[in-house]
């Protein structure tokens, strides 16, 4: 392809669009990301960085930024909000969750993006789209139009790629909506606490949360919206609490407002040739669970070095379509797990039958953590064949010689963990470091790790690991090759 503009134009500067760029810098792609605002929103909701996003920020060298602007809490009452403890051990350091303002994380994510040499330009909205067998040609709203390898929507729910590209994405349209605040207000504590209490189980979808002195998030159900175009009003919020409830608290000053619906999607195709989807362009559910944002970042995760892979010309044909494969049902099992929570949310008496049945099956350890990590995604197992439980699933940040594993995975290349100190990445030590470490804290003689931290190999054996380097990692580098690189 002739003088490409960029290896790969994103859409969409988003925490996805944002996570992407800087995973394909991690390997000297060259990426444009255009986003339709002319300047980052200056004001928007609290989320949740939960478990398995956490590790992915420690991997990458950003937990440390994203504890400073954020807020810790617990890793408990994830699953439709009923208030159970995590258990005791959860596998990870990173048993809890983080609030940090919408903003603040996409700023973080863009500098980091930035950082490592990432062209992300504002107000620059994609109109249309072209793709051959060469590479994608993309047109921009003032005429302009540039030619890229590949190009990758993380263009939102409303995703100008995905309906330019003609991808299917079926579900559900929006049944409910709900607003979301964070506000202050002068009534006491327990005056607050008292009233909610009185509400009992009849509004799950209504409730009020501390967030610092005098300062409390609110949750509420909307009533009919004729026009979502319109931005919600604290004046909305004040009225619907004292519909439901008879006083809305003297609540003042909000700190940000927004309104969401329930719709759930899932795109029938992550990639379509040369154009690919992730985040909310690929998926949309209710943010009960606080799983969105998470699931869009674990996205660019999975597809950034593959996609780099390809680019490079490393990659065996097949790699890139392990993106869709992998994803893809994690995102199916997301809605699913959402639609659940919203059942359990109605003010019905069959619902809240259902809801109190399962507040007592939690009190089993087995089942409060198996909820816990289907929200925080720690569960997770790609399908990589037949072998031990641990292969396909992500490696905790255990303790390694001089540090830590995941502080080994910052530049984004592979991982051969060998505790048999025989083994040897031989021609493939351009993209997969090796650390031999007898001492490292697995239970099993030696692991590949992939660029996202899962277990791609378990083993001992020279000539299998090589097998498996060539699956994820293509050919190796014969010694001459390897001599003049």
């Amino acid at each position: 392809m002739p003088h490409p503009d960029a290896d790969v134009v994103i859409a969409g500067c988003g925490p996805t669009g944002a996570m992407l760029a800087a995973e394909l810098r991690l390997h000297d792609i060259h990426v444009i990301v255009l986003d339709k605002d002319t300047e980052p929103a200056p004001a928007s909701r609290v989320v949740g960085l939960h478990i398995r996003t956490l590790e992915l920020m420690a991997m990458r060298g950003l937990l440390d930024r994203v504890l400073e602007h954020g807020r810790r809490r617990p890793a408990a009452g994830f699953f439709a909000a009923i208030p159970k403890p995590a258990p005791d051990d959860l596998g990870t350091p990173y048993a809890y969750m983080v609030g940090i303002p919408l903003p603040v994380i996409n700023r973080i994510l863009a500098d980091h993006a930035t950082g490592h040499g990432a062209d992300i330009r504002h107000g620059h909205p994609v109109t249309g789209l072209r793709q051959d067998d060469d590479g994608v040609t993309v047109e921009l709203a003032h005429g302009e139009r540039l030619r890229a390898r590949y190009l990758v929507g993380c263009d939102g729910a409303h995703s100008t790629v995905r309906k330019l590209l003609g991808v299917a994405f079926p579900g559900e349209p929006s049944r409910n909506d709900t607003l979301m605040t964070e506000v202050e207000t002068g009534t006491p504590p327990e005056e607050i606490a008292a009233v909610m209490a009185r509400l009992g189980d009849h509004h799950q979808r209504l409730w009020l949360r501390p967030a610092g002195p005098g300062l409390y998030t609110v949750v509420v159900p909307a009533a009919d919206v004729a026009d979502r175009s319109q931005p919600p009003t604290i004046d909305d919020v004040r009225g619907r609490l004292r519909a439901l409830i008879g006083t809305d608290f003297g609540v003042h000053s909000p700190r940000w407002l927004s309104r969401f619906g329930d719709a759930t999607r899932l795109a029938d195709h992550y990639r379509l040739g040369r154009v690919l989807l992730a985040g909310d362009a690929a998926h949309i559910h209710p943010p009960i669970g606080g799983q969105g944002l998470n699931l869009g970042v674990q996205d660019a995760v999975n597809l950034g070095w593959k996609l780099a892979a390809h680019i490079r010309g490393r990659a065996l044909a097949d790699l890139l379509d392990t993106y869709h494969a992998e994803r893809h049902p994690v995102a199916a099992a997301v809605l699913d797990n959402t639609r659940a929570q919203m059942e359990l949310s109605a003010a019905e008496p069959g619902p809240r039958a259902v809801r109190r049945l399962l507040t007592e099956l939690m009190d089993i350890d087995a089942v409060n953590r198996r909820l816990i990590e289907k929200i925080t995604a720690i569960d997770i197992r790609y399908d990589f064949g037949a072998g031990p439980d641990l292969l396909g699933r992500r490696l905790p940040d255990i303790a390694v010689k001089h540090g830590n594993l995941y502080g080994l995975l910052r530049h984004g290349r592979g991982l051969l963990l060998d505790r048999t100190e025989r083994l040897t990445t031989g021609g493939w030590s351009d993209r997969v470091d090796h650390l031999a470490d007898p001492t490292a804290e697995l239970d099993v003689p030696a692991v590949l790790l992939r660029p996202d931290g899962h277990v791609a190999w378990i083993g001992d054996d020279q000539r299998d690991l090589e097998g498996h380097l060539t699956r994820w990692f293509g050919e190796g580098l014969s010694r001459s090759d390897a001599f003049t690189k």
